[in-house]
């Protein structure tokens, strides 16, 4: 199983989770406001290690319209828990001013995954 470390705790994970459910079944509040479509970024980490070299084409849609976040951030709602990683939750119930983290994902990528090299 890969083995996800948020900030400084570290969780083992079912391979091929969503890492935005990973995290937050990990007790970790991050925010998904669009339901997982890839569409607010709410969702978006900051890798310190494993960041996927692979992207969604909504993930790299998205990120491209901002580029303060493009390059900076990703969306967790977008890869898939395959290998160790190490991130950090930008958005959490804990740092936002929001009554709930939003609608709670599908357990699969959604929109249906389109995948292509990380640019």
């Amino acid at each position: 199983m890969p083995k996800l470390t948020i900030d400084d705790q570290t969780f083992e994970v079912p391979e091929g989770k969503r890492l935005v459910l990973a995290i937050e079944d990990s007790g970790i509040p991050i925010l998904h406001r669009c339901g997982g479509y890839a569409k607010c970024t709410t969702c978006r980490v900051e890798f310190s290690v494993g960041e996927p070299t692979r992207t969604t084409q909504a993930e790299d849609t998205r990120l491209l319209a901002d580029p303060n976040l493009y390059g900076r951030v990703r969306l967790s709602c977008q890869i898939l828990c395959t290998h160790d990683m190490a991130v950090h939750p930008v958005l959490t119930m804990h740092n936002a001013d929001v009554t709930d983290p939003g609608k709670r994902p599908e357990d699969h990528i959604t929109p249906e995954a389109v995948w292509m090299q990380k640019s």
